[in-house]
């Protein structure tokens, strides 16, 4: 008897990803559907093999895996141990619907720029980290993926916008601790989501969520100093929780916010 499947499944609080899904699959094939949103799929284990409007093709982890809505497709393990994948589920609206041939005709993109972004992404969702960081990688994935289906993929083109990318870090000072999604600072500061993103990066070297997390450990450890415990110092510096807080703070400072505080004691 093969191992049982291991699914884990949850709707993330992101405009225009309806769902994710990570899964690890032995024997099961799924049969000929569709779905109503765009599929983004990337293999991290074996490999499978899926018809896709009378062809047939492989997702490999090589790959990213591109389905469009509305086109039926079946999926079925390459190799006997099964195969290990992470899906994102995304809103028709995302991209255009003129989009869908292109996609049918080359649903698997060999691009080891989109499958970081890909993974990274999933790396957010996974950790339930700002809201504002997933948007972010979401916006470039959305672009890149864009160029895929409209047969040019270009190197980002250099973004030098300087008022823009100190208007934006102005907004998220202003924001620490409650935050700004970003379709809400490109309403605000009248730009494109991706230009934003690129211009904040180019002027200041990081991009914009790793500087507004930045930001609440800096307000952070005033806290913990100023004899906050842990647990309250996040949510005051803008963090979910504790562990939210423990998790950026480890990364960034190489010990936790309680070592943190005994140590300013």
């Amino acid at each position: 008897m093969g191992r049982p499947p291991e699914i884990r499944a949850w709707r993330p609080p992101v405009p225009g990803i309806r769902e994710v899904l990570h899964a690890r699959f032995t024997e099961h094939a799924y049969p000929s559907h569709t779905h109503d949103s765009w599929t983004l799929l990337i293999i991290d284990d074996g490999a499978v093999r899926y018809g896709l409007h009378r062809h047939e093709h492989d997702a490999l982890r090589s790959q990213v895996t591109l389905l469009p809505p509305g086109v039926a497709h079946d999926g079925r393990s390459v190799r006997p141990e099964g195969f290990r994948k992470r899906v994102l589920y995304l809103d028709g609206e995302l991209l255009a619907e003129d989009l869908v041939g292109a996609a049918v005709d080359t649903p698997a993109l060999r691009d080891g720029v989109l499958r970081l972004r890909v993974h990274q992404l999933h790396e957010a969702l996974a950790a339930r980290t700002e809201e504002f960081e997933a948007q972010s990688r979401l916006t470039l994935i959305r672009e890149r993926l864009r160029q895929h289906l409209g047969s040019a993929v270009h190197p980002p083109r250099p973004v030098r916008d300087p008022r823009l990318a100190r208007d934006l870090r102005d907004l998220l000072d202003a924001r620490v601790r409650a935050g700004v999604t970003l379709a809400e600072a490109a309403r605000l500061l009248h730009a494109h989501p991706t230009h934003l993103v690129r211009a904040f990066g180019r002027e200041f070297g990081l991009p914009p969520h790793r500087y507004l997390t930045g930001r609440r450990l800096d307000l952070a450890r005033r806290h913990l100093l100023a004899g906050c415990p842990p647990a309250r110092a996040a949510v005051l510096a803008g963090f979910y929780d504790q562990a939210h807080l423990t998790r950026h703070f480890t990364r960034l400072l190489g010990t936790t916010p309680a070592a943190y505080a005994r140590a300013g004691q």
